[in-house]
């Protein structure tokens, strides 16, 4: 299977977890219509009882009868645990039975899901000890390009343990730094302020020093960030635009002198924050404009069946207006707001892949 065609069945199945969240109100619906169509995108036959077993035995100990949800066989061996929950469960601690099914069997691999979210375990720290913390989380509901992309790695004709192990450390340890920096960034605890200030503070580190500097190490941490993030989008938008209006430019050498349509530079921003939006969805290629006499269309193949947005700037407002069911508009002020929409402007142009 192709990464392609993988990637669009993961999409589909995102679509569906969101359009039938008040329709799942059981684990055996959960299983039905969300958990077994995501291990058949991952190419499992789940009506294949020796590959994809049901209520597989796992008995631990003096617990005899245990049985996990699923166990996936690969080459005759289970390799995969799969322990299910209704939708709508939180899955904090709720991993107690799949760590004892885990222990109890030689599979390398864990995963507690509800459906949407996926927690991927392994053995890291301790071998046939499922770690406490998985490597992996994945909501399908809000998936990111990076995480189908280790999702991957667990289809049927990819799947290596060995390789799948040797990335799941840096997942993991990777993933709970972000996980300890967001929380730093957003509400640093003393422990952490203390150490910054060991480094650029000569006082007393005395409580009130602490609190003091609080909100200036959040600032600190949200200016770092949105300079490294207003500087990468700079450098994209003006190589996009200037690539753009040199096309403009040509097309206007060969317009019709009484063509009345002008192709504005904020227009031109627009599209090139569309394109860097869309980067990872659609083939830039594929990705053009049409400018209006009262609006400005982002197209795909240059089709006007397939417009993903357009784009209005008006003295008293600006917006776009989504190619959704509810043709939904959404306000800025500078083009580049238009990034604060990119989960919706991908979600629909996603049907046009």
């Amino acid at each position: 299977m192709e990464k392609s065609e993988f990637e669009s069945k993961i999409n589909s199945l995102s679509k569906k977890v969101d359009s039938m969240s008040e329709m799942l109100k059981t684990e055996e619906a959960t299983k039905n219509a969300l958990v077994m169509p995501f291990f058949a995108a991952l190419n499992y036959n789940v009506f294949d009882p020796t590959e994809f077993v049901p209520e597989y035995t796992a008995d631990f100990g003096s617990k005899k009868g245990e049985r996990v949800d699923y166990a996936v066989v690969i080459n005759g061996e289970v390799q995969i645990l799969v322990e299910t929950k209704e939708l709508k469960d939180d899955l904090n601690k709720k991993d107690s039975q799949l760590f004892r099914y885990f222990t109890a069997t030689k599979a390398k691999f864990g995963i507690l899901t509800n459906g949407d979210t996926y927690k991927f375990y392994t053995d890291l720290e301790e071998p046939n000890v499922m770690d406490k913390t998985p490597f992996l989380t994945v909501k399908l509901s809000n998936i990111k390009d990076t995480q189908i992309t280790e999702l991957f790695k667990f289809t049927k004709d990819n799947f290596d343990v060995d390789n799948i192990t040797d990335s799941a450390s840096d997942l993991k340890y990777v993933g709970l730094t972000k996980e300890y920096l967001e929380k730093q960034m957003n509400k640093p605890t003393d422990d952490f302020i203390r150490l910054i200030l060991a480094d650029i503070y000569d006082g007393m580190k005395t409580q009130q020093v602490v609190d003091q500097f609080r909100p200036v190490i959040s600032k600190g941490f949200t200016q770092i960030i949105s300079e490294q993030v207003n500087s990468k989008l700079s450098n994209a938008l003006n190589q996009t635009v200037k690539d753009d209006a040199t096309s403009t430019e040509t097309l206007k050498d060969a317009a019709d002198p009484k063509d009345e349509i002008v192709t504005t530079p904020e227009e031109l921003e627009s599209f090139a924050v569309a394109k860097v939006i869309l980067r990872d969805t659609i083939e830039q290629a594929r990705i053009v404009y049409r400018d209006n006499r009262s609006y400005f269309n982002v197209l795909i193949d240059d089709s006007n069946r397939k417009w993903v947005f357009r784009i209005y700037f008006h003295t008293n407002r600006n917006f776009i207006i989504l190619h959704d069911d509810e043709n939904t508009e959404l306000d800025f002020e500078s083009p580049v707001d238009i990034m604060n929409y990119s989960d919706q402007i991908k979600k629909v142009a996603e049907q046009f892949k």
